[in-house]
């Protein structure tokens, strides 16, 4: 047999051998670590809860979340304080809540340099405040 012969079979070999390891870590590499999270990737819509919204079960929550931040503690921002229901109470009733966080022309929007509120947030807020913004 010709010497050519053996290299060309010794080639195709090595060249097979190759291709076979390719595909083996290409397959790996793409499929092998694969940790999506459906709930991620597919989120269910959350229900708005508008029909039992309350100034301890709901609108705490929001303000903690989104204000308290900032209009809490000692020295609450723009005098405003959200952390307590008093302090809640007189934006509240005077406008100046639904104002600022649906951000209404005359009112700082609040949150300060962030986006508006989720609707679903604003929607218990303005029930809160239809509902005469009880502490319950």
């Amino acid at each position: 047999m010709d010497r050519s012969y053996f290299l060309l079979v010794k080639v195709i070999n090595m060249r097979i051998v190759s291709y076979m390891l390719f595909v083996g870590l290409m397959s790996t590499t793409l499929t092998g670590c694969y940790y999506d999270n459906v709930e991620e990737l597919y989120p269910q819509a959350v229900e708005c809860d508008t029909m039992n919204v309350t100034y301890s079960q709901t609108i705490a929550l929001i303000m903690s979340v989104n204000c308290n931040g900032c209009h809490g503690g000692s020295v609450p921002s723009g005098n405003v304080r959200t952390d307590t229901y008093d302090g809640l109470k007189v934006v509240a009733d005077n406008g100046q809540l639904w104002g600022a966080v649906n951000h209404n022309s005359g009112y700082s929007p609040m949150p300060k340099d962030r986006p508006q509120l989720n609707e679903c947030d604003l929607k218990q807020i303005q029930i809160w405040i239809d509902n005469g913004a009880l502490d319950d």
